[in-house]
């Protein structure tokens, strides 16, 4: 039985194919910080993106969009500032997306959720 890092790494690098086959340029997988870990950061024209990636082999859980609460977001939102910080990337335009794999189906959702303290 695989073990959920080798399992969430394999879907995380999955998604970053899928976005770069969308435009995307990738910058960097797991970035960790104190609060948290960002699965992708990247570049979709001018704004930089940072992507959590969800998982689910089927439904029953939910669609994989529904598992990103209001603690995850604050979460991603608290490393992106770190991130923004180290890299001295005040100026740019900033986004959160989600890549949703449902089994087989791949979805993004762009600009899914604000920046959350």
């Amino acid at each position: 039985m695989q073990n959920k890092r080798y399992t969430g790494s394999k879907y995380e690098r999955l998604a970053g194919e899928y976005l770069k086959e969308n435009g995307y340029e990738i910058l960097e997988y797991n970035v960790y910080c104190r609060t948290g870990e960002i699965d992708i950061v990247a570049m979709d024209g001018e704004y930089l993106v940072f992507v959590e990636v969800k998982f689910r082999k089927d439904d029953l859980a939910g669609h994989p969009f529904e598992a990103i609460s209001e603690q995850k977001q604050k979460h991603i939102s608290k490393c992106a500032l770190y991130y923004m910080k180290k890299r001295k990337l005040w100026d740019m335009p900033v986004r959160f997306d989600v890549v949703g794999i449902l089994g087989e189906e791949i979805q993004v959702l762009k600009n899914a959720f604000e920046f959350v303290v």
